[in-house]
């Protein structure tokens, strides 16, 4: 098995003022973009036929991650982000179109979405190095 160079420890959530900046609405609308933008992409495949529900499930994480209650624990349990991720192959690849797409979401997000600007940095950070611990196969130019 493929191991990532970060540990989840070494991973700065963003921070829980997020949510009360934005609301519960917005990240699911924010959460909703974000997986018609991955709907379009390369790694389309990774993900459950049901796009909106799976956005949905998302969402529920971000808002807790981000400030707000709890939806995620409530909903589904114990996040475990990276042993549910482990069924799928996902490379250094497939994390960067993966981020590449919540960039592009991004773009806009003070206006579509009501993100505060002042937290967009650690925001990208965390994205950042939540991707990379998701990362659980070499690409296959890699050793």
């Amino acid at each position: 098995m493929f191991v990532p160079n970060i540990r989840p420890n070494q991973i700065r959530p963003p921070s829980r003022e997020i949510y009360d900046a934005m609301g519960e609405e917005n990240i699911f609308k924010m959460l909703a973009d974000f997986y018609a933008a991955l709907e379009q992409s390369s790694i389309r495949d990774m993900f459950p036929s049901n796009m909106p529900k799976a956005s949905e499930k998302s969402a529920a994480f971000f808002v807790g991650l981000l400030g707000g209650p709890p939806l995620y624990h409530q909903r589904y349990g114990n996040p475990m982000m990276r042993g549910r991720h482990m069924p799928f192959r996902i490379t250094e690849s497939a994390r960067l179109v993966w981020l590449g797409c919540f960039l592009d979401i991004l773009e806009d997000a003070q206006t579509k979405y009501q993100f505060p600007m002042e937290h967009m940095g650690s925001f990208l950070q965390f994205l950042d190095g939540f991707s990379k611990w998701m990362v659980n196969t070499a690409d296959d130019n890699t050793e």
